[in-house]
């Protein structure tokens, strides 16, 4: 009889086990971004025994303080290390740099970040050259709500020549604003102009002492900006002009009233902040700098190898000529563009967190004070996805590095359930020393001269 035509043989029929499905308890919570904020509440996450996974778009640990490495904090090591970054660190018989000392970006990397980042708990964890370019919830887009705090996160992670997705039970955006400046024009907008005069425009601290030294040397040069960072390239101009008298310093403020510039000086908490603002005053009295007060930007022009600067003072047009370089520390903003999917609730005026706004607001407070603020204040409409460090304050410049370690170590707790410690939010910031100044001295333009002229006003300082 042919094979074909035998009598059937019953076979028993087995289920192979199909592949578990990971629920959300199961996967890890993603960090956005590899610098102090991040890392740390990649640490927190590890004492709580939590699985995690940081992404980092730079080659290296913290790209973003790398391209500031060259520049000294005003805040000594006590207050950059965070607590629970700290113990693990000590358990690897890692020892806390001397606590006096004020250190470099660079060595914040080299001394802290680095070494936290190479530790086992954490190492494996860690991808590099990995730009988050989105995050939605798997398969439903914003507008879908039916079922969405129950779906995973995706990330959508640009890495050399591919996109990657990674599914994240939460995520933590800690991606900063550094990279992602605001423009010279003072009305916030990008134009061609500016953009086609990229190449003798930097867009915060460069190193004028270093390795930049030659391109500013001997140079028409000018800083736009009244935050830290402006301060910082100007006492350095100072140090360059010493050395090369032909470099001219010429400086752009918004502000009326340059002792909101100088700060608390001696009466701030933080000594380095404060003789920054002591030694600006100095620069700014010894007729060395060229300033120009309640100055808006309007645009910018090419002149042949120079720029010009069109704007108005008090109602004036002004145009300022001859500039080799610009310097522009306008601030910085958030970036959002890969959060188009995500449910968020951002202030409309400075692009923070909401709940954050009315206590950060420069149009309100002038000192940077901030009351301790955790998960509650943090929490997005999209369950478990929250935005923390620098970019939880948008647009304000008030962010202190000891700020976001509070911030994640509330919402790592939040997030394994331990709401006890969540809820407790305690936050111990060095005052600026500027609430306390009643009385000011303001500075009139100085269009012609070059100089300052000084007279009294009786302005409070408010922080209320």
């Amino acid at each position: 009889m042919s094979q074909c035509c035998s009598k059937p043989v019953p076979v028993q029929l087995t289920m192979k086990a199909s592949t578990p499905v990971l629920t959300n308890h199961d996967l890890p919570v993603a960090i956005i971004g590899g610098g102090p904020v991040g890392l740390a509440a990649a640490a927190h996450l590890v004492t709580k025994g939590e699985s995690f996974i940081l992404f980092e778009a730079a080659a290296h640990i913290a790209g973003n303080v790398g391209n500031w490495g060259h520049v000294r904090v005003f805040t000594p090591w006590p207050f950059i290390a965070d607590k629970a970054a700290r113990q693990l660190l000590e358990a690897s018989e890692w020892k806390l740099p001397d606590e006096e000392a004020f250190p470099t970006g660079k060595d914040l990397i080299d001394e802290y970040m680095a070494p936290l980042a190479q530790l086992p708990a954490i190492k494996p964890f860690v991808h590099y050259d990995a730009k988050v370019v989105a995050v939605s919830r798997k398969g439903l887009s914003k507008a879908k709500t039916a079922g969405r705090d129950k779906l995973p996160f995706v990330l959508h992670v640009q890495h050399e020549n591919q996109t990657i997705k990674y599914e994240a039970k939460a995520v933590i955006d800690a991606s900063g604003t550094w990279s992602n400046p605001n423009p010279v024009a003072s009305d916030g907008v990008w134009t061609r102009e500016e953009q086609a005069l990229g190449s003798q425009i930097t867009y915060g601290i460069p190193d004028l002492l270093g390795k930049e030294q030659k391109r500013y040397a001997a140079k028409n040069v000018l800083v736009v900006g009244s935050g830290h960072s402006a301060i910082h390239a100007l006492l350095d101009l100072e140090r360059l002009q010493e050395q090369h008298p032909q470099t001219t310093i010429t400086w752009i403020i918004r502000k009326s009233n340059l002792q909101e510039v100088f700060g608390g000086q001696e009466q701030d908490a933080l000594r380095e902040r404060g003789l920054l603002g002591v030694r600006l005053q100095k620069l700014v009295e010894s007729g060395k700098i060229t300033v120009y007060t309640s100055f808006l930007i309007n645009g910018l022009e090419k002149d042949g190898a120079r720029i010009n600067v069109l704007g108005n003072v008090n109602g004036e047009t002004v145009s300022i000529n001859g500039m080799d370089e610009v310097i522009s520390n306008t601030g910085s903003r958030p970036d959002i563009s890969f959060l188009r999917e995500v449910r968020m609730d951002m202030d409309t005026y400075i692009e923070s967190v909401t709940a954050l706004a009315p206590l950060i607001d420069p149009n309100i407070h002038s000192c940077g004070t901030v009351r301790p603020h955790g998960e509650k204040e943090l929490r997005q409409p999209d369950h478990n996805f929250y935005i923390v460090g620098s970019k939880s304050y948008g647009r304000a410049p008030t962010f202190l590095m000891a700020t976001g370690y509070e911030q994640v170590r509330s919402i790592v707790a939040a997030i394994t359930g331990d709401w006890e410690a969540a809820v407790k939010v305690e936050l111990d910031l060095p005052e600026t020393g500027v609430c306390s100044v009643n009385r000011s001295v303001q500075y009139g333009n100085s269009l012609d001269s070059g100089r300052t002229i000084a007279s009294s006003s009786n302005k409070t300082s408010c922080c209320d």
